[in-house]
């Protein structure tokens, strides 16, 4: 099993959800988080003023799945978070060692 862990745009995420569910992948963690990456954030006019904004608002979606749907998922994710402009995200992806389903104590893919 792996986790594929994607941080995106916040105006991507009903797009990635349908991109997702269009899949067959309805299982998902959403998270509002803030970050940067290379280019350190951006610089806004607030007021009449100039301002540095160096943490930026994004989403971040965790889904687990069975090793042999990673390249499904992670395509999915691409296809709806690209618009090919600095900041669309970044995806990763990591292995999960067990899973287990609290109300049945199934394990491993069955509790996904």
């Amino acid at each position: 099993m792996k986790k594929v862990e994607a941080i995106i745009r916040e105006e991507k995420l009903k797009d990635v959800i349908k991109a997702l569910e269009d899949e067959g992948f309805f299982g998902m963690t959403v998270t509002a988080v803030m970050g940067r990456g290379k280019e350190g954030g951006m610089t806004i006019q607030f007021r009449g003023r100039l301002m540095k904004v160096e943490l930026l608002t994004k989403v971040k979606i965790e889904v687990v799945v069975d090793d042999k749907d990673v390249d499904r998922v992670v395509k999915a994710i691409i296809s709806a978070a690209k618009t090919g402009e600095v900041g669309d995200g970044k995806i990763f992806i990591i292995p999960i060692e067990e899973a287990i389903r609290i109300r049945t104590e199934e394990k491993g893919t069955n509790a996904l």
